[in-house]
Parts: C-alpha cells; sequence; structure tokens
C-alpha cells in the first residue's frame, strides 16, 4: 500500500477536536457531555443574517467573485472604521473562514524553511498550516505563572536568524485570554521594522475585551503599513461558525497578489455565507452588546468556579472567550480522555481540550486544559462541579494516588 506523505505525517492532529470519537462514544451510551473543548458559541445568530438565510430567492447560486463580493468587503470598510481602523475594500480579501487566511497568508508570504516566530501556547492550527506551507514554528514561550503575558523582547531577538520571515500572534489570545498591551505591540513592531518581517496578526476576538485596556490593532502600529497581514472573522463575532466567512486584510500589494492566485484556484468563498455576514453587519439591534454582557457574566462565572476548585489554577482572560487553566494531573490528555470514556457522574461529564496541543515545544502544557466559556452559566456551573468530581474520582484511582 503506497504511503501517505511526510506532511500527512507531520501535520499535528486538533487538540480542540482529536477526542471527539470518545464524546460520540460516550454519548452513543447515554452520557450528556458539557463541550468546554471548542469556541463554538450557543448564542443566536443575528436576526438580520438569519432572515438572509430563510429568505434566499436566487434562482441560481453562482460563484463569486475570488476576493469577495465588493458590497460585503464595503460593509467591512465601515466596520474596521469603528477600530480606527482605515483601509478600502481591495485591502480586503474574503477567505473561507480566519482558517484560509492564515493558510493564504503563510503560503503567499514563506518559503520551505522560513521561520515563524509564536507566543506559545498558540491557535494549534497555526502548527498545522506551517507544516502544510513547509514553514518551521520558532516558540516563544509565555507561561500561566505570569497570566501568559508576552515574554520580554530579548526572548524574540534569540530566536532571529537569517531563515526569520514573520512573527504571528493572536490578539486578544487564543487559547489564553491575553490581551497585549500597547507597549508589547510597540516592542514587536520595533522588532518587525528592525528585521523587515511580516506580522501576521490574527484579531477576530476584537469585540471580546474585559479590562479598560484599549485593543490595540496591528493596522494602528505606525511606519510598518506594509508588513501587516490581519486575520479576521465573522465565526465567533456573530456566531456565525458555519457560514465560513473570514478574510485576509493587508495593504502589501504584493501580497494581495499573490493571496489571490490562491483564492483563484479555490475558485470562490462561500456565497450564501457572504450573504449572511453582509447582513450581520448592517444589523444595529444591539447585538454586540447583548452578546457581550454574555460574556462578561460566562467568564466570571468560569474563572470562579474553577478557581474554586482545589489545586485547579486560571489566570483572569482578559480578551477572547477561552482560559487555560492547571489540573492537578500529571497528563491532562489523558485526564481528558478518561472524563469521556470511564468518568460520568449522574449521566453526565465535561469534555476539555488538553493544552499540550496548543504547544510546540515537547512537555508544555502536560497538565494544562483549554477551556471555553461558550455555554450558559447554568452550564458552566455544572461543567466545574463536574470538573472537580472527575478529578477527586481520577486521583482516587490507585495508578494516580
Amino acid at each position: 500500500m503506497p504511503e501517505i506523505s511526510q506532511r500527512g505525517r507531520e501535520v499535528p492532529a486538533s487538540p480542540i477536536r482529536k477526542l471527539t470519537p470518545l464524546a460520540n462514544a460516550a454519548k452513543a451510551r447515554g452520557v450528556k457531555v458539557y463541550h468546554l473543548n471548542i469556541g463554538q458559541p450557543d448564542l443566536p445568530t443575528p436576526q438580520a443574517g438569519l432572515d438572509v438565510l430563510k429568505n434566499i430567492n436566487r434562482e441560481t447560486l453562482e460563484y463569486s467573485p475570488s476576493q469577495g463580493f465588493l458590497s460585503l468587503r464595503e460593509k467591512l470598510v465601515g466596520y474596521y472604521k469603528r477600530f480606527k481602523i482605515d483601509l478600502t475594500p481591495d485591502d480586503i480579501i474574503i477567505t473561507a473562514g480566519g482558517s484560509e487566511a492564515v493558510l493564504f497568508a503563510f503560503m503567499s508570504c514563506l518559503n520551505p524553511g522560513d521561520e515563524i516566530i509564536i507566543p506559545e501556547p498558540a491557535y494549534a492550527n497555526y502548527m498545522a498550516f506551517a507544516v502544510s506551507a513547509g514553514a518551521v514554528i520558532r516558540p516563544v514561550v509565555s507561561t500561566i505563572d505570569t497570566g501568559f503575558c508576552l515574554p520580554p523582547v530579548e526572548e524574540f531577538e534569540k530566536l532571529i536568524t537569517p531563515k526569520t520571515k514573520a512573527i504571528l500572534i493572536c490578539n486578544p489570545n487564543n487559547p489564553t485570554g491575553y490581551l497585549y498591551s500597547r507597549q508589547e505591540m510597540q516592542q514587536i513592531r520595533d522588532l518587525v521594522r528592525k528585521h523587515d518581517l511580516y506580522l501576521f496578526s490574527d484579531e477576530v476576538y476584537r469585540e471580546f475585551i474585559y479590562t479598560g485596556s484599549p485593543y490595540i490593532s496591528a493596522f494602528h502600529l505606525e511606519g510598518i503599513e506594509n508588513n501587516v497581514i490581519l486575520v479576521d472573522s465573522v465565526s465567533k463575532r456573530y456566531s456565525e461558525c458555519g457560514i465560513r466567512i473570514g478574510a485576509l486584510v493587508t495593504k502589501n500589494k504584493e501580497v494581495q497578489e499573490a493571496v489571490m492566485k490562491f483564492c483563484q484556484q479555490r475558485l470562490s468563498p462561500p456565497l450564501i455565507g457572504q450573504l449572511i455576514a453582509e447582513a450581520s453587519i448592517e444589523d444595529d439591534s444591539g447585538y454586540a452588546e447583548f452578546v457581550y454582557e454574555k460574556y462578561v457574566a460566562r467568564r466570571k462565572c468560569l474563572v470562579d468556579g474553577l478557581n474554586k476548585i482545589p489545586g485547579v489554577y486560571s489566570p483572569i482572560p482578559m480578551g477572547a472567550f477561552y482560559t487555560v487553566a492547571s489540573l492537578p494531573v500529571d497528563d491532562a490528555e489523558k485526564f481528558c480522555a478518561w472524563c469521556l470514556t470511564d468518568f460520568s457522574y449522574e449521566g453526565e461529564t465535561v469534555m476539555m481540550a488538553p493544552a499540550s496541543g496548543f504547544y510546540s515545544t515537547p512537555g508544555m502544557g502536560r497538565n494544562e486544559v483549554r477551556v471555553a466559556y461558550v455555554l450558559k452559566t447554568e452550564d458552566l456551573h455544572r461543567a466545574c462541579f463536574l470538573l472537580q468530581k472527575a478529578l477527586e474520582a481520577y486521583n482516587a484511582l490507585p495508578e494516580n494516588a
């Protein structure tokens, strides 16, 4: 039998979805699973978007332009102005979710063997897309003890070699919920400018900031306008994960031209998703305020609940809707799997994402999990209760005692 490719062997499995077969088996046994593993909000999509979906009256569901509908890109220009980001429609390329934007950015800007410096823990798919592009991740590790703040700029400098091509950040951060400060963003800008690097900036969670600190976009940084490639998505902003609409935003004309070649190869972004996204952007019914208040309450509920469990620690996330928590176990992946295969309390259990999958540094995150607070507060209370019961039972096992 022919062998699969080296790329296929090296690309990492998703820590968010790899335990899904175990969760499905638990459900088949009649166990209720509380999903804290994935950033799938349970909040309703904006009504304006749902109305478009229900009332599509096109006779043909045609290809859209490879760059995406001009009307959607014009709406996005207005959206970004709210955040003091000045763009033209030509600066925006619509993609099939933020994931395709990351992949196309890597494919357009990086050669095989080029290196990307990424603060860890980081969104796991960055590693997978780097493998797809033949690029090499050089991690700068942040730790739970410091609340996952950006490591000193000297740590970045140590990693820069002639092969270094880019720095990638996620702000606010997935998986940690950390929000980069103005000073940290300026330090990154100085590095990018000094070494003439690309700055890939994933900013899909800009709506979800829970402190008085400001949101600093990569596009707010002066002097590196042509170095910045911003990744965006409507998935979390409007609870529209399934329509697969994202954006790659850059003022760099050469990058735009390269990205468009990949866009043409995949023909067009999703037609129906673009129609829904455009309507959602236009919706001024107070949806953003409604969603924000929900996440403020959910954050408090989850973090308070986690930190009341003996041996569990979670820093307070400042943005997004995730946190990374340390557990009193030696192997969080083994524990997460056990919660689905061997544990239930009153017919219920909890599913989390092992945090080791958000590090490329071997051995990091072994006792950590990423937890998403995308469920209603009643479910989060119950999930924390189940986690405590699971930890008590797991650590009472003879092999763990």
